[in-house]
């Protein structure tokens, strides 16, 4: 696995999931973790695994549906671990939480899931970056999702915030392309979550198919995708070694974008 030995690296959405594998990945890889979520309980689980490991942690409780979160938050990760080199936009809010059609929609849960998946990510982005063109190196990373390619029934302010992102992040890779730092996004496909699982209940039992045999179909190797299956990914990207990979999106996805 490439090394991150002594960067400096803020997760959000850490507590469980793709972030807490993310996390572990991290600090196997030597980084120093700063592990970001509301749930001070998950965050103290994931900080105890990592130094148990024999890696360094600390844990920044933050709620990034307020937008004065995410200075405060690079702020004490700052004094307490240093400077972010690898920021990790994982955060986010599923469609899981409130599927509804669009003319059916509620605008307050609309405005909460831009605010979460696509305002906090620039706020983050965007006060992260300075210090790392300033030294000549960084890495953003963010977690789009497979529905940043395509649309997502019930689902509307998740798919627009996270086609969003991608071109947030895309831009964000042109401006940066020369000055070390490198802008990347993971698109993930149904991943065993507590919020996937949320959502993958929903459309059974729309279809009125039995859970088992809808999760089977759900990509075309079969099943659903694990958090193990994403963070790889995402330590590659961090490391030195991809160095020369910017402006892209990763399906991983169990084959869905074969479709």
């Amino acid at each position: 696995m490439q090394g991150l030995a002594g960067r400096v690296a803020l997760v959000t959405g850490a507590g469980r999931g793709i972030g807490r594998a993310i996390c572990l990945g991290y600090g196997a890889a030597g980084a120093k973790v700063a592990v970001s979520a509301r749930s001070t309980d998950e965050l103290a689980s994931v900080v105890q695994d990592i130094r148990a490991a024999g890696g360094t942690a600390e844990a920044f409780p933050a709620d990034l549906s307020d937008p004065a979160a995410p200075a405060s938050l690079l702020e004490s990760v700052a004094a307490t671990l240093g400077t972010v080199e690898v920021l990790v936009n994982n955060a986010g809010v599923g469609s899981s939480s409130d599927p509804k059609p669009l003319v059916e929609f509620d605008d307050e849960f609309w405005k909460l899931t831009l605010e979460v998946n696509l305002n906090a990510p620039y706020r983050l982005t965007k006060l992260a970056l300075p210090p790392m063109i300033a030294a000549g190196w960084g890495r953003v990373i963010t977690v789009a999702s497979i529905n940043s390619r395509m649309g997502s029934l019930h689902g509307a302010a998740y798919a627009a915030s996270k086609h969003g992102v991608l071109g947030l992040m895309r831009t964000a890779a042109m401006e940066t392309a020369t000055l070390g730092v490198t802008v990347n996004c993971i698109c993930p496909g149904p991943v065993r979550t507590l919020m996937n699982d949320k959502r993958i209940e929903y459309d059974a039992d729309r279809l009125g198919r039995a859970l088992e045999e809808h999760e089977s179909g759900l990509t075309p190797i079969g099943g659903r995708l694990e958090p193990d299956d994403i963070a790889p990914m995402a330590v590659y990207l961090a490391s030195d070694a991809g160095r020369m990979i910017t402006g892209q999106a990763y399906n991983i996805c169990g084959g869905i974008s074969m479709a």
